[in-house]
């Protein structure tokens, strides 16, 4: 896959991601956004060698929520 297509996952996923997290905490999308470019779920996005950025919203968002909680086992497990 091209860098380019690789980007494009990962900013539909962000998106997609930080809609999810807008709708759960009620904050606006760009506060969410913001918030979810702070977390090691979307550094991982990054990372070519976990695949994460060809997986669907709700699995990352799944991810992200353990994150939050400081469930690093389930964390890890995703």
């Amino acid at each position: 896959m091209s860098e380019q297509k690789i980007q494009l996952c990962i900013d539909a996923l962000a998106a997609d991601v930080a809609d999810k997290l807008a709708q759960d905490s009620a904050m606006d999308i760009t506060a969410a956004l913001q918030e979810f470019m702070k977390t090691k779920t979307y550094a991982l996005l990054f990372d070519e060698r976990s695949l994460l950025y060809l997986e669907s919203a709700e699995y990352v968002f799944d991810m992200l929520q353990s994150e939050q909680r400081g469930d690093w086992e389930r964390w890890r497990e995703e």
